[in-house]
């Protein structure tokens, strides 16, 4: 069973920064795709970043130059780098793990960017 438990989200300013952690359980992080999907209110869930095993990296045209992706095995980690944020990123932020025929996910964490 694989847990995802996602912290570093807050309240900031437009132009602020913060970076998105989420700490997976288990052995098999490392041989599969994490990453990032946010659902704004009223809005269907949408992707941001994936990182594959091999470090190929895919963004949302939205959050490219701004947000960086980022994994690290050794302590079964996926990152999300935000800078220069935009009202528009305010989601709810959820962690993703992508196995053969389940996908896992955090419990989501809040980005409100509001002046």
């Amino acid at each position: 069973q694989v847990q995802l438990v996602e912290s570093g989200g807050g309240l900031v300013q437009p132009g602020d920064s913060l970076r998105l952690s989420c700490a997976a359980s288990g052995s098999s992080f490392s041989f599969y795709t994490a990453g990032w999907y946010r659902q704004a209110p009223g809005k269907q869930r949408e992707l941001v970043a994936t990182t594959t095993p091999g470090r190929n990296i895919n963004y949302a045209d939205s959050v490219k130059g701004r947000f960086t992706i980022s994994r690290d095995n050794t302590k079964r980690t996926v990152y999300l780098q935000m800078n220069d944020l935009k009202p528009e990123d305010t989601a709810v932020y959820y962690c993703n793990l992508a196995i053969p025929g389940r996908n896992y996910w955090g419990q989501g964490t809040q980005v409100t960017v509001s002046s």
